[in-house]
Parts: structure tokens; C-alpha cells; sequence
């Protein structure tokens, strides 16, 4: 084993969009497990949206990374040294690992992985915390009911794309809105989706909400919000009574700095935003998915055999080399990613 590894560091925190300078790729000590932790060689790791909102110093559901800290990600890996019975060397497992070449954890806090049941990147995406977002959203807070619409915007992401597929299964309408024509054929041509809006071609909300009212004739009965900003603005006024907006995300907003940072947001107002709820009696339920992972294994059960079977697909854009995660982190915020950003270390 070297005894040298290799991390992210939070240079400094950004004052809007991330810049490279925000980050600092350096060496570090390898560290040595201790009684129950399992050392591992991380082959993939994650980015996500969310991570934006660590570099932030504001309150939220978790703590920001401190400056000089490794960045926070989930990563899949082979171990190379355990001291925990459960794990071996050679067995592959996921974990907290951070923006880094190797992590060092209890055992506890690990999640074995087989590469002979799937593919090790699919722990990041489709059949990982991403994937599990998407179907958990969907079934707990959207409540579908066959014959109903569904919208969802970055619906070829790993979350949209699972809410999209899951709900065509269960018999709704899906419209997908999307970042560019590519990503809209995608959308209908790979993930099923009845439609999908290139939300570039709009020049404003209300542009966007007359193009989606031609695809929603029957209006939007569940808005799956992961993005916020002017979507959310064009959205509302379609919503159906006693429809439902289960809230995972908000990305639009997310360069504008932590909420509790006195950020402020143009689209939709907040008197519009309330009047909305209120006249058409929708339910609004926000949820933090690392809150629910009593559920994980009933997300793996019912949907690792529909991956397997091909009856759920999955797009994934890998970047190279650790130190290239920055560009691909500050490109992801962008829309400049197609499907589950994933970064390869080895």
C-alpha cells in the first residue's frame, strides 16, 4: 500500500458559482484503520448537486465542510485492509469517502457492493442514493395514480430519469423539461418519457408555461422539484387541485448561496408561491433522502431486478482523474453533464 493519498480540499468558499480556486488538490497521509474500520482504494465517486451547499458556511440539515477539509462524496472501492469481519481485502464497498483517492471507515458505515450483480458505478447513480431519491420522492410524497401527469425537470439526470420511468410503469402521463435538444431526446428516446421541454428555447417562465400546458392538457397533478428557479414559476399556475410537489432539490438557486445567507430569488415570488399552495390545495413535502434509508432495501428489491432486466435505464458521464473533479463538479451545476456524474480514480 503507498503510504500516501490524495484528497479535495475547500480552498476557499465561493462566492457564487464555484471557482477553481475554490478547491486545492493535494497529498495527504494514508491513513491506518483502527478497531472496526475498513480501509478502501475508491475506484468511482460521486457529484452531486447538494455538495454545492456544503461549501457554503450556513446553517442547514448538515454541517458545511470546514475550509481545508476534504469535500464530501459518496465512492465506491475495492478494500485493501479491513479490521472489521464483514469486509475483506478485494471485496468492494460503498461509503462517505469524500472528494478522495481512499477513505478510511467503520465498518458500520459501509455498504457492501457486488460488481457481479451490476456494474460498481450504478451504486453511485441509479442504484445508489440518486436512484433511491427519485423512487422514494416519487411513491412517498407524489402519491401517483394511473392517468395522472407527472413533471420533472434535469429529467435526464439519475433522479429524473428514475421519476420519469417509474411513474410511466405505474400508468402516468411523464414530461420531462431538460437543458438542450439532446438531453430531450434522450429523455423520450432512452428514458420514455411522453415529452420533454428544451428549457433554454423559453425565454421566460411564462413562454415555458404555455409550452408545457400544451403537453399537460389535462394539467400537472405531481411536480417533481429538483430545480427551483423559473421552472417552478412556469409550473405552478398548472398545478391541479390537491396536487402534490415532493421537493428533493433546487438548483437554480443553489450559486445564490445558502439559505439563511440572505439569498434572493426572482422566480416565483413568494406571495405567488403561497397563493398557489393555498388556492389549489396542494401538498408540499420536502425531504432529505438520508433520512429514510430504513427504505434502501425495499428502493434495492424492487428496482435492482428492473435495472438488471434493462426495464430501467440509466446514462452516466464519467470524468477522469481526480484532479479533474472541480471542472466536472462546476460543469454538473452548469447542466453541462448528460446523465449521473461520476468521476474515475482508477
Amino acid at each position: 500500500m503507498t503510504e500516501q493519498m490524495y484528497h479535495i480540499a475547500l480552498a476557499s468558499r465561493p462566492e457564487g458559482a464555484p471557482e477553481p480556486a475554490n478547491f486545492r488538490h493535494e497529498p495527504k497521509a494514508l491513513p491506518t484503520p483502527g478497531e472496526g474500520e475498513v480501509l478502501v482504494r475508491v475506484h468511482y465517486m460521486s457529484l452531486d448537486p447538494y455538495m454545492r451547499g456544503r461549501m457554503d458556511d450556513a446553517k442547514s440539515y448538515a454541517a458545511p465542510v470546514p475550509i481545508g477539509g476534504t469535500m464530501e462524496a459518496g465512492g465506491v472501492g475495492e478494500v485493501i485492509a479491513s479490521n472489521d469481519p464483514k469486509f475483506k481485502p478485494g471485496d468492494f464497498a460503498f461509503g462517505m469517502f469524500g472528494w478522495a483517492s481512499h477513505g478510511c471507515l467503520p465498518g458500520k458505515m459501509l455498504r457492501r457492493v457486488d460488481p457481479a450483480q451490476a456494474p460498481l458505478t450504478t451504486s453511485l447513480g441509479v442504484l445508489g442514493m440518486p436512484g433511491f431519491t427519485g423512487w422514494y420522492g416519487l411513491m412517498q410524497h407524489g402519491r401517483p395514480q394511473r392517468g395522472e401527469t407527472l413533471v420533472v425537470a434535469a429529467a435526464t439526470g439519475p433522479v429524473g430519469s428514475m421519476v420519469g420511468q417509474v411513474a410511466k410503469a405505474l400508468g402516468l402521463r411523464a414530461v420531462g423539461i431538460a437543458g438542450g435538444a439532446e438531453k430531450c431526446a434522450m429523455a423520450v428516446d432512452k428514458f420514455g418519457f411522453d415529452a420533454c421541454l428544451d428549457h433554454r428555447a423559453y425565454d421566460s417562465a411564462s413562454d415555458l408555461r404555455k409550452a408545457l400546458a400544451d403537453q399537460c392538457p389535462n394539467g400537472i397533478d405531481i411536480y417533481f422539484e429538483n430545480v427551483g428557479g423559473r421552472v417552478l414559476a412556469a409550473v405552478l399556475p398548472l398545478m391541479n387541485p390537491h396536487g402534490r410537489i415532493p421537493i428533493c432539490g433546487m438548483i437554480a438557486w443553489y450559486n445564490a448561496g445558502g439559505l439563511g445567507s440572505g439569498a434572493q430569488v426572482a422566480e416565483p415570488s413568494a406571495p405567488a408561491l403561497w397563493r398557489n399552495i393555498l388556492v389549489r390545495f396542494l401538498s408540499v413535502n420536502g425531504f432529505i433522502i438520508s433520512n429514510h434509508w430504513n427504505r434502501f432495501p425495499d428502493f434495492l428489491a424492487e428496482i435492482a431486478p428492473k435495472v438488471a432486466a434493462g426495464e430501467i435505464a440509466y446514462a452516466e458521464d464519467v470524468a477522469e482523474g481526480l484532479e479533474n473533479a472541480p471542472a466536472a463538479f462546476m460543469s454538473m451545476l452548469k447542466g453541462g453533464n448528460t446523465g449521473k456524474q461520476i468521476v474515475k480514480l482508477v
